[in-house]
């Protein structure tokens, strides 16, 4: 016997979902995913060589759907649980400040092994397993992104950095870590004109060929800038941007470049949302129209977040008026 009232939901929520299929045809989005999003055990190690884990597969099903109704989809994933987790097994206990990782020799051949190896050939698996076309690539191919290595920054309790100390906060040597200062978006230009998910690993290299460990978030908001996209999408262990860190009840819904200020001065955005925050503020100023946070635990979050009117998580545009009613479907 047919659900007669599911069955009705399910059509008043595909016909809601049409105008944004409209709206989003050809249209480029930049996915980022986590490490938290990526399935990985409680410890954080890569997942074995088996069926891909269920919390991947159920982003990349929805990645699908976007890929199916016509938007051109750049998926860029981080690692850092699997980071942390390779660098412990191998006696060496990571180290952060602002929620950014120092990388040392030892630190980079992990990132080197983690972001290039084990994630992005999971992530092409798993891609597989549900029938997305998806090539895997870093930003060291084809020149895509251009980096220079970090000089001593200050640190300071808000957790921005700047040069010189005169502010009184830490100076801090972040080691092999990657500044961007250029992005050539030809190669993901040709895969998404070939119909194809490029899967971007963040390790970059500077103009001498030496590998640099650039923050994921920081990348995909670079490559948002350079592609034009219409949206950059932050899938995240958290399920959005919280005015209460830890209390999901203060999920923020919707912000502007002034309201993350204002959060940030207030101290709501801790470890890894900090660089996250400036990432939003990069790819906005950029001229990409909207920023999503999104929590990668949320059950067809990213879905719920770009096809339905009440969203999912965090909503950060410019200035709060492009964001009223009426300025999407």
């Amino acid at each position: 016997m047919k659900d007669v009232g599911q069955q009705s939901a399910a059509v008043a929520a595909l016909r809601q979902a049409v105008p944004y299929i409209r709206l989003f045809k050809g249209k480029t989005f930049v996915v980022k995913v986590g490490g938290v999003a990526l399935g990985s055990d409680p410890g954080g190690r890569p997942s074995p060589a088996e069926a891909a884990p269920p919390a991947m597969v159920a982003v990349l099903e929805q990645v699908h759907v976007l890929h199916q109704v016509g938007i051109r989809v750049v998926l860029v994933h981080g690692g850092g649980p699997q980071s942390t987790a390779l660098s412990r097994a191998l006696g060496a206990e990571p180290r952060f400040v602002a929620g950014r990782r120092i990388t040392d020799d030892a630190a980079l051949e992990v990132a080197t092994l983690v972001l290039n190896g084990a994630v992005n050939t999971r992530l092409l698996a798993a891609c597989r397993a549900v029938g997305l076309p998806a090539v895997g690539l870093s930003g060291v191919a084809a020149g895509l992104v251009l980096a220079r290595r970090r000089g001593p920054v200050t640190v300071t309790a808000a957790g921005s950095g700047g040069a010189g100390a005169s502010d009184g906060g830490m100076v801090v040597d972040y080691g092999h870590v990657g500044d961007i200062e250029g992005v050539d978006p030809a190669v993901l230009e040709t895969l998404l004109a070939a119909g194809m998910v490029p899967v971007v690993s963040p390790l970059s290299a500077d103009e001498r060929g030496a590998l640099l460990n650039v923050n994921a978030d920081t990348a995909a908001a670079a490559l948002a800038v350079a592609l034009r996209a219409e949206k950059l999408l932050l899938l995240t262990g958290a399920p959005g941007i919280l005015e209460r860190p830890g209390d999901p009840s203060s999920l923020v819904s919707l912000t502007d470049l002034a309201g993350l200020a204002r959060l940030r001065e207030r101290g709501c955005l801790e470890d890894g949302m900090l660089p996250k925050a400036s990432s939003i503020e990069a790819a906005l100023r950029g001229g990409v129209r909207r920023v999503h946070i999104v929590g990668a635990a949320v059950t067809d979050g990213l879905l719920a977040e770009v096809f339905t009117n009440e969203g999912a998580g965090t909503l950060v545009v410019a200035d709060a008026a492009a964001a009223a009613p009426g300025s999407e479907p």
